[in-house]
């Protein structure tokens, strides 16, 4: 499949938790193989445009994964089509193990996986060291890679991250950005809700900035950074 092909494309998203209209009006798309960063304060949407491509909040509009109108199906549906989602929340079992935890991600099938355990380990030899331990002991950096593991197990095509290296030591985002390089360079395309800009912008090919629950920008990130204007109103404190 081309590079250059469209693996999702979201047409004027609208997304409401009861009465509140949250996202009104988002429109990006993500190729085969690209990162794409979100950026934007908190309270942009965000983490909600995520979970309404998952189909975890009320919406209207279209999602459309390659080509096909995905909007209205369970999120389970969604995740058995090949995208994949990684909460902000970190949601590991705590009384299963880390190995416990991997197994859970893998999806049945005859397809065989592009991704085994001894992959997870080899990226985060951290986990490796930690794989007989219970998930509920171990650090916020350790969760965070166990998360994210845990969903590549699921073997998705396309991975939406969310807030990733939120309270991680610099050595561990360091980490996260060569692993999410690595999802690149395995042909999964990624959608990055991401603060640091530096982290973004650095792995990214393209980016959209949120404000206004829409987006107000889309550019590669050199033109990000070559565009104060934006920066100052859309993602500076």
């Amino acid at each position: 499949m081309s590079a250059d092909m469209i693996a999702l494309e979201v047409r004027e998203l609208h997304a409401f938790y009861g009465k509140s209209h949250i996202l009104q009006g988002v429109n990006l798309y993500v190729k085969e193989g690209e990162i794409v960063a979100l950026l934007g304060r908190n309270g942009a949407g965000r983490s909600t445009t995520v979970k309404a491509i998952m189909g975890m909040v009320d919406n209207r509009g279209e999602v459309l994964w390659r080509g096909k109108n995905i909007l209205g199906m369970k999120a389970y549906e969604i995740a058995h089509l090949g995208l994949g989602y990684v909460p902000e929340s970190r949601d590991i079992f705590p009384k299963l193990t880390v190995h416990q935890n991997l197994m859970l991600g893998e999806k049945g099938g005859k397809k065989p996986s592009r991704w085994s355990f001894e992959d997870m380990y080899k990226m985060f030899p951290r986990l490796r060291e930690r794989q007989h331990t219970e998930a509920g002991v171990l650090s916020g950096g350790e969760q965070q890679m166990l998360t994210l593991c845990r969903t590549l197990m699921g073997d998705p095509d396309l991975i939406m991250i969310d807030e990733p290296t939120e309270g991680l030591a610099p050595a561990i985002v360091q980490l996260v950005a060569e692993y999410l390089k690595e999802l690149k360079r395995r042909g999964i395309s990624v959608v990055l809700v991401e603060q640091k800009l530096a982290i973004a912008l650095q792995i990214s090919d393209r980016v959209y900035v949120m404000g206004d629950r829409r987006i107000v920008f889309e550019g590669t990130p050199a033109e990000l950074k070559a565009d104060a204007n934006i920066r100052k109103e859309w993602l500076e404190v």
